[in-house]
């Protein structure tokens, strides 16, 4: 087998056969230590701050990794966009949901620098309180968090809008920095926690990513590197 790695990709390597081969479920360790799990009344502090910043009329989500495969919530239209002075980014490290104590898994923030192509959803105009209230559960790590909700102003066809989005906190604890893609494809193929594997995670979102004709060079490499890792260390499942 060509134990060379790929310098480059223009399409998708990584298949449903791939992550089949490392998929797992680890026990939930609970929150790391000198964190704590968010409060009801925490997360309604965060919301009610948040619409004292911005309370719009037409609430709008900017999508970019798992919001895009699994937005779970309800939504009236959606629209490509680009958030400039921001980029995808494997970023956080976690230590549960796809990822342990002991080999730690990273997720997808917006960092600073470059652009974003992603896509926009237009929520119902009821209640922006508590839907922005099921986001925060969802979306928000550990308590102190390291992805956490901002207003961005994001460019679509239409014009420009102004949408919530999660990015990173540079001085978050789960802050884990520009990696080299090696590195990250290295973790990506190995990780899994209580929601499955990194390998799921990543696979599910280079083929919406795909499907939605969003290119991201960074993130073909990084499943093209994911492909190859699996292939070179992990055994086909057997028939």
């Amino acid at each position: 087998m060509d134990d060379i790695r790929p310098t480059k990709a223009t399409g998708l390597n990584l298949t449903a056969e791939h992550v089949a081969r490392v998929e797992r479920f680890e026990p939930d360790p609970g929150p790391e230590p000198g964190t704590t799990e968010h409060t009801d009344a925490e997360l309604d502090a965060l919301v009610e701050t948040l619409l004292f910043e911005y309370n719009p009329e037409e609430l709008w989500v900017f999508a970019y990794g798992s919001l895009i495969w699994n937005p779970e919530f309800d939504f009236l239209e959606s629209r490509s966009a680009t958030a400039y002075g921001w980029h995808r980014s494997f970023c956080l490290k976690l230590t549960r949901w796809r990822g342990t104590r002991e080999l730690p898994a990273l997720m997808l923030a917006l960092d600073r620098g470059g652009s974003c192509n992603g896509l926009v959803y237009r929520l119902p105009a009821h209640d922006h309180f508590k839907q922005l209230g099921l986001l925060m559960r969802r979306e928000i790590d550990a308590n102190p968090p390291t992805n956490v909700p901002r207003w961005l102003s994001v460019k679509t066809e239409a014009g420009v809008i102004r949408a919530l989005a999660f990015v990173a906190a540079r001085d978050g604890m789960a802050y884990a920095g520009k990696l080299p893609l090696e590195k990250v494809a290295h973790i990506l193929a190995r990780a899994a926690g209580h929601w499955g594997s990194s390998a799921h995670y990543l696979f599910r979102t280079v083929t919406m990513l795909e499907e939605h004709g969003i290119r991201d060079c960074n993130m073909l490499r990084i499943q093209s590197l994911v492909a190859w890792e699996i292939e070179q260390t992990f055994r086909p499942i057997a028939s």
